[in-house]
């Protein structure tokens, strides 16, 4: 009795500690969710930390540099031996060790191509805030689809289920019928076709709505085998997601993050003529190094007796382009020729921004209206097989009428959950070639 109970407590407590670890998420929460752990955002967030760092590093490059140098050279076999340089009579060997501690500052005092830099780095992270705004619309719609998918598969259990059941049913009443003499042995045999159908279906369905949770969770950001529990059910998401006034908003293409990222495209090439122009101005750069040197005969350069010798100097360099054998001018040139195209690509892309955006609408307006068409439809098939069932029942009525009458119920069914979800994940899409998705 007493290992019972220990056995039971273990039950109880791995129940409780699996529920802890259940992830539970409204639509709006699993979005939220995803827009913080998703793999791509965090990666789309690294981006933007990368461009902040490569603007600081660009600026950083325009301003004062300072590095230090110490040079030791040790003459094993001396270049002059025994020369009499001054001509005084002593012969100079030379020191046969020197060493030398010096710094070096230099700074740029103008350069044409420091300045279109400047201008780049701006325009690169503002290319990669455009890119984590894409991706954050992209795994909103993503999120809203995979989400959908996991209810249109649990919805599809439900009713599968369900129709297994009252077929069971079916088959059984219409065996004992057939047993007793009173319906022929087809009636049994069609009802068991249509029930191994739907049992192949249920079989189907689970496999999907295991994948459908997988999915789910990799575009969440969790482990593939993370359990979820989705407090969202696909008739009350239809319901918030009818919104005709979404389908009179404004058309402004210049809100769209692909037009954005186009006049992102056309700057940074705009940016590039100026880069190649640049490269004829001329530059100015200028320096201030000092440094002790040192000479011995032997390495005594850490002593205090040690004699430095000072030197100082300042100095500029302007560098001035003559003559390139038309290098620069072939270059500017490509340069201008990748602007045009980038340019057409900006005209091309407007246009076809529109056509989406016009196309979402009509898919969007087409979903609402053939929800509520399948809503009808199924009700219509509902009352259809209810009578087919009583006619059947009451001998009226032949098994394949029956059979006809539930499979195009069962076809409803499936008709109607999808409707519901296109309204869901159109709805995303018309917000999201918008760019305004909503709460």
């Amino acid at each position: 009795m007493k290992n019972k109970i220990t056995f039971l407590f273990f039950l109880f407590t791995v129940s409780l500690f699996s529920q802890e670890n259940v992830q539970r998420f409204t639509l709006q929460e699993a979005i939220n969710f995803a827009l913080v752990n998703n793999r791509a955002v965090l990666n789309a967030e690294r981006d933007v930390d990368v461009a902040k760092q490569q603007k600081w590093e660009t600026i950083a490059s325009g301003l004062p540099q300072l590095s230090g140098n110490i040079d030791y050279q040790n003459n094993i076999k001396q270049q002059f031996e025994g020369i009499d340089f001054d001509g005084d009579g002593n012969v100079d060997f030379g020191a046969k060790q020197s060493m030398t501690v010096g710094a070096v500052l230099n700074q740029k005092i103008f350069d044409g191509s420091y300045i279109v830099g400047l201008q780049a780095a701006k325009v690169f992270l503002e290319i990669s805030r455009n890119a984590k705004e894409k991706t954050d619309l992209q795994i909103r719609e993503a999120v809203v689809n995979a989400y959908g998918n996991v209810l249109l598969s649990e919805e599809s259990l439900a009713i599968i289920n369900s129709n297994i059941a009252i077929l069971q049913k079916n088959v059984d009443e219409t065996t004992k019928i057939f047993e007793n003499g009173l319906e022929e042995e087809e009636s049994v045999e069609q009802l068991k076709i249509t029930l191994s159908g739907v049992k192949s279906q249920l079989n189907n369905t689970q496999r999907l709505n295991l994948i459908a949770y997988q999915m789910l969770n990799i575009t969440l950001g969790l482990d593939v085998k993370t359990p979820l529990d989705l407090t969202d059910d696909l008739e009350s998401l239809t319901a918030q997601n009818m919104d005709l006034e979404l389908l009179e908003a404004s058309e402004t293409v210049s809100d769209n993050i692909d037009y954005k990222i186009a006049v992102n495209d056309k700057v940074s090439k705009e940016l590039l003529v100026d880069l190649e122009r640049s490269k004829a101005l001329p530059t100015l750069n200028a320096f201030l190094n000092g440094a002790y040197i040192g000479n011995n005969e032997a390495f005594q350069f850490t002593t205090r007796n040690q004699t430095w010798v000072g030197t100082a100097a300042f100095g500029a360099t302007l560098s001035i382009p003559v003559f390139s054998s038309g290098m620069r001018s072939a270059s500017t040139q490509r340069a201008r020729i990748n602007l045009e195209k980038s340019e057409s690509n900006l005209v091309e892309t407007e246009q076809q921004l529109r056509l989406e955006i016009a196309a979402a609408k009509s898919d969007y307006q087409l979903a609402i209206e053939e929800y509520s068409n399948k809503k009808e439809n199924l009700n219509l098939s509902e009352r259809i097989e209810a009578k087919n069932q009583i006619k059947f029942f009451e001998g009226v009525g032949s098994s394949f009428e029956l059979r006809q009458a539930q499979t195009q119920l069962y076809a409803a069914q499936q008709e109607f959950l999808q409707a519901m979800l296109n309204v869901i994940n159109n709805k995303a899409e018309l917000e999201t070639v918008l760019n305004r998705p909503t709460n």
